[in-house]
């Protein structure tokens, strides 16, 4: 433990749930939870003590992942019905329903400003969408397999995606472009995230691994196996320093980013963790499990790198989220065999020599810090613009407009597959009502025979 921290506090539970909890959040003003389930219902609840949770009830099958609005009047969720829901936060909970997704959808994820939402599902698609017009805008193609997950950069720029073909790649937002993709030979992420400041991307991994990348340099910085089983989800503290990722095996563990080490594991949970997420002001975490617990932790450390800031400032870089131009184009990267990594244990903890002093400029966000507000951060000549340059494009501007032209005709041929779907599941469910019916009205005549 480090010195100076007191341990996380399990503040509170709630159940209301009546099965395994599969996705959290907290409220931007970290006055509410919400939470979906396996049950099919999302619930929202209340810090205040004795307040009433109210559940909403709309998809018709499991609820995957959920994430409030930047703003906290919109909540967003995944199924695997295959639709996308937007839920209004009031006792009525309205919701309207987006489909263009042609199998279960994994997760969603708000842009910064709110305007965009991004979703990821098992039809190894990638799917963009307004919230503004509340309309679907574009597909990202390039998952051979299943997508698990997908996140926006904080500046929105960029997204990440992890999917079971064992790669998590980063796109182009603008050019809805593939610009960088990283590659595993021995287990596929379940989830990934950018850090708060960008620069880096963590994956929780199906091989019992935490990974942290620095997207910018193409370099695994950190390794972590502390888990005894798959790591299902992870979350940034908002300053950037520490992560607390869930797991299978049954436990919370936090890690402090800057030292490279295991600081608590938070056993409360009687089975596997699905989803574990920090509040926006990191003072407290919930978790949840097949247990249909939710748990809310205090964690009792958003001051390790803030009460002495003389400790920490003389080692910290700061640096500005990571430019376009800096990861565009790549291509694929594979760190099974990389050993310039922090590679650790519960036990052991191997550092790069030379290395230990820069690592924490990675991490910590300077926004959060208030101590270090009159820290000027610093961009490189060569960052002058959002997008890349004519000259590092590899595509002909003429074919890569063909090519634009010709995914727009394929998110149409998309939509109008997913209509031509629904509509034979009503023939579908039509045609079982007959055959039901006939079968009762020739019982019955029988019987009367």
């Amino acid at each position: 433990m480090a010195s100076g921290l007191e341990d996380p506090i399990l503040e509170r539970s709630f159940k209301g749930h009546k099965a395994a909890i599969t996705s959290a959040d907290f409220s931007p003003n970290c006055k509410q939870i919400a939470t979906a389930s396996w049950d099919t219902f999302l619930m929202l609840w209340s810090l205040k003590p004795h307040a009433r949770a109210y559940r909403y009830v709309g998809h018709k099958d499991v609820v995957t992942s959920l994430q409030f609005s930047p703003q906290g009047n919109l909540l967003a969720s995944a199924s695997r019905d295959r639709t996308v829901r937007l839920w209004v936060l009031d006792r009525k909970g309205k919701s309207s329903e987006f489909k263009a997704h042609t199998a279960p959808v994994r997760s969603v994820d708000f842009s910064a400003d709110g305007q965009l939402l991004v979703t990821a599902s098992e039809d190894k698609s990638i799917k963009v969408w307004s919230m503004f017009r509340q309309r679907f805008l574009y597909s990202l193609y390039r998952h051979t397999h299943w997508v698990r997950c997908a996140k926006f950069s904080p500046d929105g720029r960029l997204i990440v995606s992890c999917s079971e073909d064992k790669t998590i790649k980063i796109w182009d937002t603008t050019n809805k472009q593939c610009v960088n993709n990283f590659s595993d030979s021995v287990g596929f992420a379940n989830f990934v995230d950018f850090n708060p400041n960008g620069t880096c991307i963590a994956s929780a991994g199906s091989d019992h691994a935490v990974k942290i990348w620095d997207i910018r340099m193409n370099k695994l910085l950190q390794h972590y196996q502390v888990h005894s089983c798959g790591v299902n989800c992870l979350s940034f503290h908002p300053l950037g320093n520490s992560l607390v990722t869930a797991s299978s095996d049954g436990t919370v563990k936090m890690l402090d980013l800057i030292e490279g080490r295991l600081i608590y594991t938070l056993q409360g949970h009687t089975g596997p963790v699905f989803t574990v997420s920090f509040s926006k002001d990191g003072e407290l975490l919930t978790s949840g499990g097949a247990d249909a617990q939710v748990l809310i932790w205090r964690t009792n450390f958003i001051h390790l790198h803030c009460k002495d800031p003389k400790r920490n400032l003389k080692r910290l870089h700061f640096e500005a989220s990571p430019h376009l131009l800096d990861i565009y184009p790549r291509s694929p990267h594979s760190h099974e065999d990389r050993k310039e990594t922090i590679e650790m244990t519960d036990s052991t903890c191997r550092a790069v020599p030379g290395k230990g002093e820069d690592i924490c400029r990675y991490f910590l966000n300077p926004l959060l810090m208030p101590e270090c507000s009159s820290t000027t951060v610093k961009k490189r000549p060569e960052d002058v613009s959002d997008v890349p340059s004519e000259s590092l494009r590899s595509v002909p501007l003429a074919v890569a407009d063909a090519l634009e032209h010709i995914m727009e005709q394929l998110n149409i041929l998309t939509q109008t597959v997913s209509i031509l779907e629904q509509r034979l599941s009503l023939t579908e469910d039509k045609l079982r009502d007959c055959l039901e019916n006939q079968q009762k009205l020739f019982s019955a005549v029988q019987q009367k025979s």
